[in-house]
This record gives C-alpha cells, structure tokens and sequence, in this order.
C-alpha cells in the first residue's frame, strides 16, 4: 500500500469519526480511487454566505502530503480570493505556505474561514476585491447574498 494511501484512509478514518459543524460531507468520490474527493461545507454563520451550501471538488495528486492538492469550488462563489468561473481559490496553504502537517479536514476549514475573511489584495476575483477596496461592504454583502441564494442553496447540493 502506497503511503498516499495509507495517509488517505488514516484522513477517511477521522472524518468518520466526525465532521465539525462546518462541513456536511467530505470523502472520496468514488470507491475506485481515493484521490478525487469532494467536501460539502455551510457557509460561515454571520456573513452573507449564512445559509448557502458549498460543493469542493478535491484533487490530490500521487505525492500527498508533500505536495498540496488542488481544491476548486464546484458551487459558483461570489468572492474575492475565489476564480467565479473555475472554482479556482487563491489561499497560501494551497500553494507556497502548503506544509503536510495540513490534512484534507484541516484545509476545508481554511477555506471557511477564508469565506469569512477575504483578502482583496490577492484577488481572482476583481469585481469582489473591487468593492471591499473601496470601501463599499454593503455592496459587497449584498452581492454575495446574491450569488448565494441563486447559486448555493439548493437542498440537494
């Protein structure tokens, strides 16, 4: 057995134990690999993602932990560190600041918390950024409920 798979079921073991109140679901897509994986998260209470559900796809390549994976939102967000089209997310843990102390868990709680707290100065999305640079959370906040209630709150996620 292959150490990325050992650490994998190690990760699948402790998620069954349970999930913090964050996520809804995380686990592999399929029986036939463990290396596609997708997580299901609430939006962070008091924003305006509150009430919204989100769909991650979870990609880990052969070299985990070592190398990161590559998380994309499948769920349209409405955010500044977030590509609106791709999924695509900007977050220093997914990239540079990646360590294998991170586990799959660990790092869709980042991904909360980064709904919670975007940083417009790394934006891909700059209509987002642009808002929150200028000052204008009200816009913002009403944009993002926006996205959220037409994108994200479909029951069957």
């Amino acid at each position: 057995m292959s150490s990325v798979t050992k650490r994998l079921l190690r990760e699948l073991q402790d998620v069954r134990k349970g999930l913090g109140e964050e996520l809804i679901s995380l686990e592999p897509v399929s029986d036939e690999t463990l290396l596609y994986w997708h997580a299901v998260m609430r939006g962070p209470c008091d924003t305006p993602y509150s009430g919204g559900t989100f769909v991650i796809h979870i990609d880990i390549p052969e070299q985990y932990p070592i190398k990161p994976p590559t998380l994309t939102f499948v769920t349209p967000v409405c955010h500044p560190n977030v590509h609106f089209e791709t999924g695509e997310i900007c977050l220093d843990i997914l990239k540079a600041q990646w360590s294998p102390a991170w586990t799959l868990a660990s790092t869709c709680l980042a991904i909360h918390v980064l709904l919670a707290n975007p940083e417009p100065s790394s934006p891909l999305n700059c209509d987002a950024a642009n808002l929150l640079r200028c000052g204008d959370i009200l816009g913002y906040n009403s944009l993002v409920r926006l996205y959220t209630r037409m994108f994200a709150q479909d029951p069957t996620y």
